[in-house]
């Protein structure tokens, strides 16, 4: 019987080993709160970096832009060349890249340095959610799938309720590099805790990069880009411009 097999039956509705099932996709989640909280910490806190750095507000705001950026490479990049990783290995290795980011983005002086360290920062999430969905789903049964996904972008949504307000109040307090101190901490835990908690899944050999990219050929792929472009531009421009009152 099949790690994935195993922990399926551990959904809720199934009794046998719920344990296992709940630690899995707590894990993912926590992944998820992390990323979250690193993504949108810093709009809360663009007067405190602008004044540590030394530019203006509105320079600083390309902060959130490098981030953006790097979500737009590492996306279909990571996603490529991790396609044939082991599911779980990935997902640490993701993780592992984000505390690091974090870290590094506490310890680097500058405009440029803390802007690169930023779009370094955005290059594992999309990748994250995107594999982190694909293994929630792979050890739910069919009829609770979206319910596993939905339990792993849990983690996204507590991010903003509780992870950027948490992070942004020792922003202000303890200057706002100690927030990305506890987003790598953060981090730093779902690594360990995916490492520990989620069934191993093997990748998906079939896998070829040109065919995964040929999804952009698809007009209806492009228009849902599109959607959610002008959708999270309104939202960022919103609590950007909110932090500076």
């Amino acid at each position: 019987m099949s790690n994935a097999h195993s922990v399926r039956s551990a959904l809720p509705g199934h009794p046998a080993g719920s344990t296992d099932s709940t630690r899995a996709l707590l894990a993912l989640g926590v992944g998820g709160f992390a990323i979250g909280t690193g993504e949108f910490v810093i709009m809360g806190l663009l007067p405190e970096v602008a004044h540590d750095v030394g530019i203006s507000i509105p320079a600083a705001g390309h902060f959130i832009s490098a981030y953006a950026l790097g979500v737009v490479v590492g996306a279909p990049l990571l996603a490529l060349f991790g396609a044939r990783w082991p599911r779980r290995a990935l997902l640490v290795a993701l993780m592992a890249f984000s505390a690091v980011a974090n870290f590094a983005t506490v310890l680097v002086p500058g405009y440029l340095a803390v802007g690169f360290m930023r779009f370094a920062s955005g290059l594992p999430h999309g990748t994250y959610f995107g594999v982190a969905a694909l293994v929630a789903a792979g050890i739910a049964p069919p009829n609770r799938r979206a319910r596993a996904v939905g339990f792993v972008m849990l983690g996204l949504t507590t991010a903003l309720l509780v992870g950027v307000p948490v992070a942004a109040w020792l922003g202000q307090y303890f200057g706002w590099r100690a927030a990305f101190v506890l987003v790598g901490i953060i981090a730093a835990l779902a690594m360990v805790l995916i490492r520990y908690c989620v069934p191993d899944l093997p990748s998906d050999t079939n896998v070829h990069p040109l065919r995964e990219l040929g999804a952009l050929l698809r007009p209806q792929v492009w228009l849902t880009l599109a959607i959610a472009a002008i959708g999270f531009s309104g939202s960022f421009a919103s609590l950007a411009i909110s932090s500076q009152h």
